[in-house]
């Protein structure tokens, strides 16, 4: 335990030994604390409140569903943030991630080429996707190199657009690509992350703001606008996944809690529906985006990127 400073209070002495504080709130923690009797003993799970003088954390485990624990600050004797525990979706591959990108689009039509999938659809919010008018390529192809190559050409040719080849950040597919031709489009990289539901809503519960919400639902689909459309995000379901679609908050109302608010409703709905794990894409210089979804949950499963075939 810490020795107190002057003027300092007893809560703060406990916690000046170590690294948590009101930050955590929403985080996955362990704590190692003192009980009555003396002994040491830790908890592990996701910190939902920090008063003047307690933490609570929602155990998660073996013990989850046992209700929270309430730790005195006093009683800390060691704490730090440990890393969200991982969905067991982060155990599938990022072709079986990728395809669920199709029921974004209902309009998207595939055509298999070999092993890779070849994906159309109409321009989605005044433009071509690349996800829904590219070539999924997380493999080798199985039918020859070349043909692939002059397939996914000829394919996209035909509809007058560019070849694109959505590929497996830094795979031998990319690597292989380069010397047919296809080379980065220098922007898009993006990450696809997951989250279980059940613990980024709960972590987003604890820190995202009152705010009435305006829900449009389809039976497999649901965009949410806050603060009068200020902040717009869309939900879809592809059978038990959550896939987050849109997230986007007006800049002037930015690092307001309102892209929390956004995708507290989206999981919330989610939820409902069954889903148990979140999924979106976020591109790799989005900072901000990328630090949000981190805090709750989400973590990187493959990073992608687009290939054109000049």
């Amino acid at each position: 335990m810490s020795e107190p400073r002057a003027g300092e209070t007893a809560a703060e002495t406990a916690v000046r030994g170590h690294t948590l504080g009101p930050h955590v709130v929403g985080q996955r923690i362990v704590v190692r604390h003192l009980l009555p009797d003396g002994r040491a003993t830790d908890v592990l799970g996701t910190c939902t409140a920090w008063g003047a003088g307690t933490l609570t954390i929602e155990r998660d485990g073996a013990h989850a569903g046992a209700g929270p624990v309430v730790v005195a600050l006093a009683d800390v004797v060691t704490g730090k943030p440990v890393p969200p525990r991982a969905s067991v979706r982060a155990r599938v591959g990022a072709r079986e991630c990728e395809e669920r990108i199709a029921a974004l689009w209902a309009s998207t039509t595939t055509e298999p080429l070999g092993s890779w999938l070849l994906r159309a659809s109409p321009p989605h919010g005044g433009r071509l996707r690349r996800r829904g008018n590219s070539a999924l390529a997380m493999d080798e192809p199985g039918i020859g190199w070349i043909d692939a190559a002059c397939g996914v050409r000829r394919f996209y040719d035909g509809l007058e657009q560019t070849p694109l080849i959505q590929v497996q950040l830094g795979s031998a597919v990319e690597q292989k690509l380069a010397t047919l031709g296809f080379t980065p489009m220098g922007d898009g990289d993006a990450h696809a992350q997951l989250a279980p539901v059940a613990q980024a809503l709960r972590s987003l519960r604890a820190v995202a703001p009152e705010a009435d919400a305006e829900l449009d639902e389809t039976a497999d689909r649901v965009s949410v606008r806050l603060a009068g459309g200020r902040a717009t995000g869309t939900g879809v379901l592809s059978d038990d996944w959550l896939l987050v679609e849109g997230l986007a908050v007006d800049e002037g109302h930015r690092r307001r809690g309102l892209a929390s608010g956004v995708l507290v409703e989206l999981l919330d709905w989610g939820a409902s529906q069954g889903a148990r794990t979140a999924m979106l894409h976020v591109e790799v210089a989005n900072e901000p985006a990328l630090a949000l979804y981190a805090r709750h949950g989400f973590v990187t499963h493959h990073t992608n990127r687009y290939l054109v075939g000049r």
